[in-house]
């Protein structure tokens, strides 16, 4: 437990808060601020930093994803739903985003040991344990067969899951992010990404394995507490639970260098989804 304390219980915390809903911020655009601030964070420039982000009508594809046999149909049945999608630079499968998911990133500066890639995990499950600590359900971290995007960290309340957590490195820093299904049906986004990997012919890869996604075992965290929650409402007991840690905290937004090196990052994430496209 200490482990884990060591890396979520930081002396100061910087939270750049981006949880509400603009229509013209693309998910490649997150991918490329928590690039930045990793470099930040990792070269000193910034203390650890709790960014939290919204987007609408999202499907954000892992590099996995793009080894489909039939990627091509399944991006089809996407734009026909009024979907976007777009191939991000952390770990993991496909997960979507919309109003109702709210994805936290904790970024820390990696050590000269390293940081050991379970314990910014546990961080993250801790955090999300302390953020619903009033509620009388254990949150499990474990992998939930039949989800989508499925990982050792899972996090579920009496087998369903609700979020799943990702991490990269780069430039010295570690960026631990989650995705939060607050609200809406759980059920209603996993058959959406179901029927992708099935226009997307997933099991016919030879190479490659895909989740055979069963949308009864996601749920939404207003469905699985029994009472109607908001992406505000979490974002609220964030900064309470943070609060719990004892460190100092404050408010920002991307500011000096980091305005700077963030243009580098957003191209990089552009060009990675153009080359997807072009092939």
């Amino acid at each position: 437990m200490a482990e884990i304390k060591s890396l979520l219980y930081q002396d100061q915390w910087r939270i750049i808060d981006q949880s509400g809903i603009a229509p013209h911020f693309n998910a490649l655009e997150s991918f490329a601020i928590d690039d930045t601030l990793c470099q930040s964070v990792g070269s000193g420039y910034s203390p650890a930093v709790i960014r939290t982000w919204v987007h609408a009508d999202t499907v954000v594809l892992g590099i996995q994803d793009t080894k489909l046999p039939q990627l091509e149909k399944g991006l089809r049945f996407l734009e026909e739903n009024n979907m976007k999608w777009v191939v991000r630079n952390s770990g993991g499968l496909a997960v979507l985003l919309d109003e109702g998911v709210l994805n936290i990133s904790l970024i820390f500066p990696d050590t000269e040991r390293g940081i050991d890639i379970n314990r910014g995990y546990d961080a993250m499950w801790e955090l999300v344990k302390i953020m619903f600590q009033d509620y009388p359900y254990g949150i499990e971290a474990r992998e939930i067969i039949g989800s989508y995007c499925p990982g050792s960290y899972d996090l579920s309340i009496r087998g369903k899951k609700f979020a799943g957590i990702s991490q990269r490195r780069i430039r010295k820093g570690v960026a631990v992010q989650v995705y939060l299904c607050v609200s809406g049906s759980g059920i209603k986004r996993a058959e959406l990404l179901k029927q992708f990997y099935t226009h997307s012919k997933f099991n016919e890869s030879m190479k490659y394995v895909f989740p055979a996604v069963q949308p009864g075992v996601m749920a939404s965290l207003s469905e699985l507490l029994n009472e109607p929650i908001t992406v505000t409402d979490v974002t609220q007991r964030l900064l309470e639970a943070v609060k719990c840690t004892g460190g100092q905290f404050y408010m920002s937004s991307l500011q000096g260098k980091e305005l700077e090196w963030y243009p580098h990052y957003f191209e990089r994430m552009v060009d990675r989804n153009r080359k997807f496209m072009e092939k």
